[in-house]
């Protein structure tokens, strides 16, 4: 049975595309008042909203860098004067430059560092000094299996992913007594927009690599995320949720 939602105020970090956007869908669908978070791509906010509905009325939608400490500070200060407090954080931008370690361009380590490690940071101290006023709150990091596995390409994403779990596991010993969660969900090949430049041999191969022989889609990953965010998993803290077919 889907967790009731209804009250609780929900943040999401890149909302409007792949596995954010049906995380707030289904947030929406199960009644919390969704605060979504996008970087930039106009007109995928605007179809968001626009295929929303009845449940619009319960949408926001912020366009921040999640990096940019001040512009967080900013966007929470907004919060809070509107909601008081917040209930869940879902940290799920994330962005992708990969190139072999030894041709990377810095500005790439530092760009995908800063959105997926800093950004999650960021938006968790606040979002954490929000739910302390209330002794409540669900913290879910995306992150990926990437983090422990490794591709050749991707040793700043990797590094970013592995780093979100540290985090994660040491933000969660330090807010349980509050009755806060910090927890993450792990998904691994999802048909999202975030795929779309592999080739059809890449497809392929990387299907093979997955027991269940299909990628995942993102309703999948946000039915985990769903079930970490409930009230019933309270004592669920510290964990990695994977959402990977097997892999």
């Amino acid at each position: 049975m889907m967790n009731d939602f209804t009250g609780q105020k929900a943040i999401v970090t890149g909302a409007t595309r792949g596995i954010g956007r049906a995380v707030a869908e289904s947030l929406l669908a199960a009644g919390a008042t969704v605060i979504g978070v996008y970087g930039g791509n106009e007109a995928a906010a605007e179809d968001f909203v626009a295929s929303c509905g009845a449940t619009a009325d319960r949408l926001q939608l912020h366009k921040l860098d999640v990096s940019d400490y001040q512009a967080v500070e900013s966007f929470y200060g907004q919060v809070e004067e509107e909601f008081d407090t917040v209930d869940i954080l879902v940290n799920n931008a994330g962005i992708r430059r990969d190139g072999v370690l030894a041709m990377m361009k810095e500005e790439d380590w530092r760009l995908v560092i800063d959105v997926n490690l800093t950004g999650g940071y960021i938006m968790a101290k606040f979002a954490v000094q929000l739910m302390m006023k209330q002794k409540y709150g669900r913290i879910i990091f995306i992150t990926s299996p990437m983090g422990k596995l490794g591709f050749a390409g991707q040793a700043n994403y990797a590094a970013s992913k592995a780093g979100q779990v540290g985090l994660m596991k040491s933000l969660s010993k330090e807010v349980a007594k509050r009755k806060i969660t910090v927890n993450c969900v792990s998904p691994g090949f999802i048909a999202t927009a975030f795929l779309q430049d592999l080739s059809e041999l890449q497809v392929k191969e990387y299907k093979k690599m997955v027991p269940a022989r299909r990628f995942g889609t993102p309703e999948e990953v946000a039915d985990a995320v769903l079930f970490l965010a409930g009230r019933k998993t309270a004592y669920i803290n510290g964990s990695v949720l994977e959402i990977t077919g097997g892999l």
